[in-house]
């Protein structure tokens, strides 16, 4: 069982900045992707942005450019480096990893607000 530990959640003003991180209990080798998602209050879970294997990104256009995903492959961790934070962002984050079986993963979610 993979486990996914979340860090870096937390409150601050519009136009801050927040870096999240997961670590993945998991080799390097068995992951097809990792990446975040959120899910804010009445809403459903969207994707923000993952980062597969490759090193190829995808993110939601409402923060591409603005939350760039990275990763550590000697600590089986990704990050994302959430800049520019607007209201809406407000939600709770969630890491996922996919591994090449197809199996998939979720962290127990941290709490981001944007607020002043």
């Amino acid at each position: 069982q993979v486990q996914l530990v979340e860090s870096g959640g937390g409150l601050v003003q519009p136009g801050g900045s927040l870096r999240l991180s997961c670590a993945a209990s998991t080799t390097i080798s068995s992951i097809y992707f990792m990446g975040w998602y959120r899910q804010a209050p009445g809403k459903q879970r969207e994707l923000v942005a993952i980062i597969m294997s490759s090193g190829t990104t995808s993110y939601s256009d409402s923060v591409k450019a603005r939350f760039p995903i990275s990763r550590d492959n000697a600590k089986n961790t990704v990050y994302v480096q959430m800049n520019s934070l607007k209201p809406e962002d407000t939600a709770v984050y969630y890491c996922y990893l996919q591994d090449r079986r197809g199996a998939g993963y979720w962290g127990q979610g941290t709490q981001v607000t944007v607020s002043s």
